[in-house]
């Protein structure tokens, strides 16, 4: 018996007890039959859920990128907590994470960062965290301990199976090898093992650098610019259907999909769906069910557009 079917049994025989119940006057039924019905209400979800995550890309591994926005030092330091963040949620998961790029801040966290995930449904989940996401909080950067916002976009594309043929034409992109560099502490390339891979056409600038190999980034840089070419024609595709999603808004005030405050109080609120927490630290340390659930399911914030503070 499928899913589907075990709940509409559920849901009969549950009506059944309750008719039975009342007829009875039997109360212990009653709460009894109440009781079932809570336990449909999580398969229930759990069914919508899987609806949600029934795209053709959804179950695929992906790449995020993360890139610090309006903000400055600050910035680039919410940029690396939002990258502790999902590889925390990524872990918990059973996925891999591994970084296949990034370019350090001068004083801390990144310019941007870029990871690639490896899971079951990792797409699926993550693609719920496209957007901007600001933190508000006391700087530790601000010698005078002044509150501050600071902005970084997160984008998330499918890995491309190998089954689906991307073409990209020798003469659409160059491609050199370069030498590789990291921030004070980091491990540097003495060779020019680093590939740096640009599509011409769509001007797309890939840098993979954490292979072994000259071979091996060459490699995982034509795997990404692939990924990143198949979500342009998917999103090309999704644009009449929802044309907010094709664009891409600036890292900066009112574009925000969600918002972090760590002062003067603490709430992380999503303004697409009104799904809220004073639990900073948990979602900080990967906690994002809730956050990711409901945008997946499509619950919609009645008060979309109101101050997030």
């Amino acid at each position: 018996m499928g899913a589907f079917d075990k709940v509409l049994r559920g849901l009969d025989d549950a009506q059944t007890l309750m008719e039975l119940a009342k007829e009875a006057n039997d109360e212990a039924s009653a709460q009894e039959a109440e009781g079932s019905l809570s336990g449909l209400e999580t398969e229930i979800a759990k069914l919508e859920l899987a609806r949600m995550l029934s795209g053709e890309n959804d179950r695929s591994n992906c790449f995020m990128d993360i890139n610090a926005g309006a903000g400055g030092t600050d910035s680039m330091d919410w940029a690396a907590m939002l990258m502790r963040m999902y590889t925390r949620f990524c872990e918990e998961r059973g996925w891999e994470v591994e970084i296949s790029d990034m370019v350090a801040g001068e004083e801390a966290g990144f310019k941007n960062v870029s990871l690639h995930i490896r899971g079951e449904y990792a797409y699926g989940y993550l693609k719920a965290e496209v957007g901007v996401h600001r933190l508000v909080r006391i700087s530790p950067f601000d010698a005078n301990a002044r509150r501050q916002t600071a902005f970084a976009s997160v984008d998330v594309y499918p890995e491309v199976d190998d089954s689906i043929r991307i073409d990209i034409p020798e003469k659409d992109y160059e491609l050199k090898f370069i030498r590789g560099g990291g921030a004070g502490g980091q491990k540097v390339n003495k060779t020019s093992s680093t590939a740096q891979l640009r599509h011409l056409p769509t001007n797309i600038l890939i840098t993979c650098q954490t292979e072994r190999s000259q071979s091996a980034n060459k490699d995982m840089a034509f795997k990404i610019l692939r990924a990143r070419l198949y979500e342009l024609e998917l999103k090309k595709r999704e644009a009449e259907r929802d044309a907010a999603e094709a664009q891409k808004k600036d890292i900066s005030f009112g574009s925000q999909i969600r918002s972090y405050v760590l002062a003067p109080y603490r709430m992380v609120k999503d303004l697409r769906t009104g799904v809220e927490t004073g639990n900073v630290d948990a979602v900080l340390d990967g906690d994002l069910e809730q956050f990711v659930t409901a945008q997946l399911l499509g619950v919609k914030n009645p008060n979309r557009g109101a101050s997030p503070d």
